[in-house]
């Protein structure tokens, strides 16, 4: 009798702990994960983000999670293998990671375009793109759009010979030309706005690019349509709340727009053709 009891005990105990663990499995399985380009160090952008995609979580009733990447690098590894449900990226990202990893655009920053820059310590002897002749520069990445790409592109047409140096982040370029490590750098406006202001008074701009798309938010192919809508939702009604104006003026946004691929098609003209494997050197 006992035997038959424990057998019976077994049969309802095993398919109770199963259905639990499918349950884990399906919580697991919910959580969506928004990664964010590391331009900046990941306690900075968590500080800046976390909030923003809480309030997302919050208007699409979805679990959405703040992740970033130790350097771009590894941001951009992890996106050509797919493991990211939701990212931000730039511009020259999407157009690689559009093609060989299927992600595809849904929003962009309203009304904003992206300019390159390079920026110098105030007061050196560098006035100008021209006096980089010969120098050590820093970038972020390799395949940085517009704080490398861009000016890299322009210093070569202009037949400036320079040794490119990379730092991980716009941040870490800032701050090494704050201190007088290398002479010159490559970023965006919109990273070095949000840089401290003591760091930002003590770098100027001495070269932008022309204008581009900006950065893309991109989903998974497999995120399914009814999702993305949740989430475009959400991002497009940050700016009619005040706490989501509130919130996107921490991060110098204006607000988002919906975003369809051929947006990027401007971005695609300059047959751009870069490593992404390129080793850093970290300052």
């Amino acid at each position: 009798m006992y035997k038959l009891m424990l057998f019976i005990s077994l049969l309802i105990a095993v398919p109770c702990a199963v259905a639990a663990q499918d349950k884990i499995i399906a919580a697991k399985q919910s959580t969506l994960t928004f990664a964010i380009v590391p331009q900046q160090s990941a306690e900075r952008l968590a500080v800046l983000w976390t909030p923003i995609l809480q309030f997302i979580s919050q208007q699409s009733a979805l679990d959405i999670v703040f992740v970033t990447a130790k350097d771009i690098p590894t941001f951009e590894e992890r996106l050509k293998l797919g493991q990211y449900d939701i990212a931000y990226m730039n511009p020259y990202h999407y157009v690689v990671f559009n093609e060989s990893a299927g992600y595809n655009a849904l929003a962009k920053q309203i009304d904003k375009s992206i300019k390159g820059v390079i920026v110098a310590k105030k007061g050196s002897n560098i006035k100008s793109i021209h006096d980089l002749a010969g120098q050590r520069l820093a970038f972020p990445a390799p395949a940085a759009f517009a704080a490398t790409i861009l000016p890299q592109a322009e210093l070569h047409k202009l037949g400036i010979t320079y040794t490119p140096t990379y730092v991980s982040s716009h941040d870490s370029v800032y701050l090494n030309v704050s201190r007088g490590f290398f002479p010159a750098g490559g970023g965006i406006q919109r990273t070095l706005n949000n840089m401290p202001v003591e760091t930002q008074s003590m770098i100027t701009t001495i070269w932008q690019s022309a204008e581009y798309t900006p950065h893309a938010i991109a989903t998974h192919p497999t995120l399914d349509v009814q999702t993305r809508e949740k989430i475009l939702a959400a991002l497009l009604n940050m700016s009619n709340t005040e706490e989501g104006v509130k919130l996107l003026k921490n991060i110098n946004f204006n607000g988002f727009e919906s975003a369809a691929d051929k947006d990027w098609d401007d971005v695609r003209a300059l047959h751009i053709k870069t490593s992404m494997s390129v080793t850093k050197v970290a300052q």
